[in-house]
């Protein structure tokens, strides 16, 4: 990778259809930074999760929210910071769930935060100026390509 840092930043209403806009905004990312096609997926797949989780459980009104997201990539990390001014929830100590329990016994819900935590390398929450700020952090390795 190229020694240098690379920032985009792409805002979105709080409304489930944008998910596909932001599968157009990482297709266009990838070819720019010409990132690993496998990590495309697990990237998707981490931000699909957390957008839904701001979209169904941040707001309590039926009003437009903003939601952004700034990528950044600095020489072998991708970091994703999901930034909205829902109420405030930090999944980074949400516990995770019991996986070695039947589907019938485990509590619906849950899977998502924890799927983030094992698919990304590091993860963050701060409340700044009443704004969740959620940072996913994944080292870009040559496996990936």
């Amino acid at each position: 990778m190229e020694n240098e840092q690379k920032y985009r930043r792409l805002l979105i209403r709080n409304d489930i259809k944008e998910l596909f806009r932001i599968s157009d905004f990482l297709e266009i990312l990838w070819d720019d930074w010409k990132l690993p096609p496998k990590l495309m997926y697990s990237i998707n797949l981490v931000l699909e999760e957390a957008i839904s989780n701001i979209i169904f459980y941040a707001f309590d009104d039926e009003l437009v929210h903003l939601i952004g997201l700034e990528f950044r990539m600095e020489e072998d990390q991708l970091s994703m910071k999901l930034i909205d001014g829902g109420k405030p929830f930090n999944p980074t100590i949400k516990e995770d769930p019991d996986t070695s329990l039947s589907v019938e016994d485990r509590p619906i819900g849950g899977l998502g935060i924890y799927l983030i935590k094992q698919l990304m390398d590091k993860i963050y929450y701060q409340r700044v100026n009443e704004k969740n700020q959620f940072t996913m952090i994944k080292t870009i390795t040559t496996e990936q390509s």
